[in-house]
C-alpha cells in the first residue's frame, strides 16, 4: 500500500503545548518530517493545546497531580482525532500511555545536563547561607538540600522566560534550567555553567523529545519510523523501566541516566527523600538487549534499601 503523504490542503496535525520551548520542539519535528519526505512545511500543521500544568501556575506540581499534568489534554486530542501525532518532552511523560496510544519515536537526544542560572553567582558552591534556590522540581530540590542543607529552596514555576523574569525580580538567587531547552531556544548563554551528571544527576529522559501516535495509525507509524533515533530509544528504555518500577511521578524525587558504550549500556540512578535528608545512588551495566531488565533490577534493589515511607514528606 502506497504511503499517503500529507499536503498543505490536508496537513498532518502536530499537537503540542504552547510554550516557546514546546513550539521549538514542534518546529524541529516538523522540519525533520518535511526533510525526510521532501515536503513543504505547510504539509504539517502545529496545533497548540493548553494543558492543566500550563493553566495552573500558582501551585506546586505535587499539589495538583503527577506527570499527566502536561500531557493529558494533548493525548485526549490525539485519541479523538483532533491531532495526528503528539510531541512531548519525555521527562514529562508518564511511563504508561492511554489505551490506543503508542509512544515509540524519539528524536536524537540533546544535552542531558542541568544548567545553573544566577545573575550574581557562578556556581552553587558560591551561594552564601540562606540563599534562595528557585525550582518547582522535587528532584532538584532534594538534590540541592542533600548537598547544600544551608540553602533555602522556594517554589519557582513557569516556562523559561517566566523563570528568568523571576530571577531578575529577586524571587530567588538562582535556578536551574535544562541545557537541552536552552540549546533549543538558542539561549545556552543564560546558564553560568552546566552541571555534570556526577554533580546533579538529571531527570529521567531529560533532553529527549518523544512523538506519540494512535496505535492503529499506520500512516503515522510509517512516517515516524523515518525519524526514530535508535540509540535514544535504547537509553530511554532503561531509564523509563527504572522509573516505572519505582512508580515515579512529579511527586517523587528520582534521577537517572543511561549511556551507551558499544554494546554495553551503563545506567546510573538516584532516589531521594523529598526533604533532602537522604539520597540513595546506584550504577550498573548490562548488554543493550537487557536494558529494561537492568532498569527494573536497579529499581528493585534501591527500593529494598530505601524501605517503606522513603518518599513520604516529613515537613
Amino acid at each position: 500500500m502506497t504511503l499517503q503523504l500529507p499536503t498543505p490542503m490536508a496537513p498532518l496535525k502536530l499537537g503540542t503545548r504552547g510554550s516557546p520551548l514546546a513550539l521549538a520542539q514542534a518546529n524541529e519535528t516538523r522540519a525533520r518530517l518535511a526533510g525526510a519526505f521532501d515536503l513543504p512545511f505547510e504539509a504539517f500543521e502545529i496545533v497548540v493545546i493548553k494543558t492543566t500544568g500550563d493553566r495552573i501556575i500558582d501551585r506546586p506540581l505535587k499539589e495538583i497531580g503527577g506527570k499527566g499534568l502536561f500531557t493529558r489534554e494533548i493525548e485526549d486530542a490525539l485519541l479523538s482525532g483532533g491531532i495526528d501525532i503528539a510531541i512531548h518532552s519525555m521527562k514529562d511523560m508518564p511511563t504508561l500511555q492511554p489505551e490506543g496510544l503508542l509512544l515509540d519515536t524519539y528524536l536524537p537526544r540533546e544535552d542531558v545536563r542541568d544548567g545553573f542560572v544566577s545573575p550574581g553567582y557562578a556556581t552553587l558552591a558560591d551561594l552564601p547561607e540562606g540563599s534562595k534556590v528557585g525550582t518547582s522540581s522535587l528532584r532538584r530540590r532534594a538534590q540541592v538540600l542533600v548537598a547544600y542543607p544551608h540553602l533555602e529552596v522556594v517554589e519557582f514555576r513557569g516556562n523559561v522566560q517566566t523563570r528568568l523574569k523571576k530571577l531578575e525580580e529577586g524571587v530567588a538567587t538562582c535556578t536551574f534550567l535544562a541545557m537541552a531547552g536552552l540549546n533549543r531556544l538558542d539561549r545556552a548563554d543564560v546558564a553560568q555553567s552546566a552541571l555534570d551528571p556526577s554533580v546533579m544527576l538529571p531527570a529521567i529522559a531529560q533532553g529527549a523529545i518523544g512523538i506519540e501516535r494512535r496505535s492503529d495509525d499506520s500512516r503515522a507509524a510509517e512516517m515516524l519510523s523515518a525519524l526514530h533515533h535508535k540509540e535514544t530509544g535504547q537509553r530511554l528504555a532503561a531509564e523509563r523501566a527504572f522509573l516505572a518500577a519505582l512508580d515515579g511521578s512529579c511527586e517523587t524525587p528520582i534521577a537517572g541516566l543511561a549511556e551507551l558504550d558499544g554494546g554495553t549500556l551503563h545506567l546510573r540512578g538516584e532516589v531521594l527523600r523529598p526533604d533532602g535528608s537522604q539520597s540513595i545512588k546506584d550504577a550498573r551495566s548490562a548488554p543493550i538487549e537487557d536494558r529494561a531488565e537492568l532498569g527494573r533490577a536497579m529499581a528493585a534493589d534501591m527500593l529494598r534499601e530505601a524501605g517503606p515511607g522513603f518518599f513520604d514528606w516529613r515537613e
